[in-house]
């Protein structure tokens, strides 16, 4: 069962972010604010969930959470700032559109750029420990799984309305036969390129 807030007294708010180690789209975090009193049995990390349970639990705690957002940081800005630093901005972004300000900060992972001068604590697996980050990586999963099946439609040959920008075989082979993207980061192209054997 996944624990509630850190400090019990503090307006607390779990973030996460989705599309870290993708090929193309962009980075989507999300921020969370959950009742203290809040608790719900299905809610986990994205990752071990169904599709449908995750969009049925976007929907929960888009309706019951006391504030949450959705931030992006695009390909042009990964590929200027990289992609950790991305992950930190989206988060960031993503705090800034809450409508309450949080006293204390729950990350996913084991790094964060502080936010002003909010304080943080890093949790390794997070999203699989406390309910509000938990919450985070719902919407920033289902989000970012939306958005790209809506680009997918524009770029139908690199498969993103299922694989979502990840690097399967799919996406190589389109990557190898097409070329790249607007979409896609040119960061990573270089390592894609020298990797793609088969």
């Amino acid at each position: 069962m996944l624990l509630g807030n850190y400090y019990s007294n503090a307006i607390e708010a779990g973030c996460d972010e989705a599309g870290r180690g993708c090929l193309a789209g962009p980075v989507f975090a999300a921020a969370v604010i959950l009742p203290t009193d809040f608790k719900n049995e299905l809610l986990n990390d994205s990752k071990q969930l169904s599709e449908k349970k995750r969009v049925f639990l976007r929907e929960m705690i888009e309706k019951e959470a006391v504030a949450w957002a959705v931030a992006t940081v695009d390909a042009p800005e990964i590929d200027e700032i990289n992609i950790l630093n991305a992950s930190f901005l989206a988060m960031h972004r993503a705090i800034e559109q809450l409508t309450i300000l949080p006293e204390h900060l729950l990350i996913d992972g084991n790094r964060f750029k502080p936010y002003k001068t909010i304080p943080h604590h890093c949790i390794i697996r997070g999203d699989g420990k406390y309910l509000s980050i938990a919450a985070a990586s719902i919407l920033a999963k289902t989000y970012r799984d939306d958005f790209m099946k809506r680009i997918h439609e524009e770029y139908p040959s690199y498969g993103w309305k299922s694989n979502k920008g990840y690097p399967t075989m799919q996406h190589k082979i389109a990557i190898r036969e097409h070329g790249f993207t607007p979409w896609h980061r040119k960061t990573f192209n270089a390592n894609i390129q020298t990797k793609m054997k088969f």
